[in-house]
């Protein structure tokens, strides 16, 4: 005859099983130091960061094989190169003419006017470096580019997908509720190509000497009792309704 276990203790059974059940899953779930791991960092900022490195800004001059000289808007690109190497160079520029090919005669004297704008723009003799060299590909029309390297910013690659964005065996990020990987790498890589000055992504810019004229007209007026607020007479000018006067 077999034995009748009572209700209380197949219930206090029951009970046991199920506390023995989570606590096993609960120690499945432990993770070191109280935080979820996984395969990349969850910030976006970490997962892509924008480096600070030296990069290369050129400019490239198509010259025809029967133009001896620049056009206007060829000009315009050799100037405002020109400029911006004053401002962030870290190096010579350094312009590559061709030669042996149908175009060097007028890729020569195009190089002898690319030399008097820089000139004329302030770039000093040995800050120009000039290399000849002989196309690989004969079908592609031989230009005159110009470089220089500048510190810049970048960020990237992206449009990595490592997982998928949908629940899987292997996406455990979805389950944790954790950002894809590409999330964020757009707004890094287009961060570092609108700043002006890589440098401040890592330190702020000293103070500017104040404006003196301008403190100093302040002060008058608020020893007048006058407003100092700046004042534009044109602002009403461009108003298209009288309402609120």
């Amino acid at each position: 005859m077999t034995a009748q276990i009572p209700l209380d203790r197949r219930r206090a059974f029951r009970i046991a099983g199920t506390l023995v059940g989570l606590a096993v899953v609960l120690g499945a779930c432990k993770h070191a130091d109280g935080e979820l791991t996984a395969s990349f960092p969850e910030d976006y900022r970490q997962r892509h960061p924008i480096a600070i490195q030296e990069a290369n800004r050129s400019v490239v001059i198509f010259v025809g094989h029967a133009r001896g000289g620049l056009s206007a808007s060829q000009r315009a690109d050799v100037m405002g190169l020109a400029q911006t190497w004053l401002r962030e160079a870290t190096g010579a520029i350094v312009v590559d003419v061709p030669a042996g090919t149908p175009n060097a005669p007028a890729a020569a004297d195009s190089f002898r006017e690319i030399q008097a704008l820089l000139a004329a723009a302030g770039v000093p003799p040995r800050g120009i470096v000039v290399r000849r060299y002989h196309p690989e590909d004969p079908r592609q029309m031989a230009t005159i580019r110009l470089s220089y390297p500048k510190i810049s910013a970048v960020a990237g690659p992206c449009g990595l997908w490592p997982e998928d964005l949908g629940p899987s065996i292997k996406n455990k990020s979805y389950f944790e509720n954790k950002s894809y990987y590409n999330f964020g790498c757009a707004n890094q890589r287009n961060l570092a190509a609108m700043v002006d000055n890589p440098s401040d992504l890592v330190q702020p810019r000293s103070e500017t000497p104040a404006y003196t004229a301008r403190r100093t007209a302040a002060f008058e007026k608020y020893r007048k009792g006058e407003s100092t607020a700046t004042t534009y007479p044109e602002v009403d000018q461009a108003k298209l309704s009288s309402t609120g006067k």
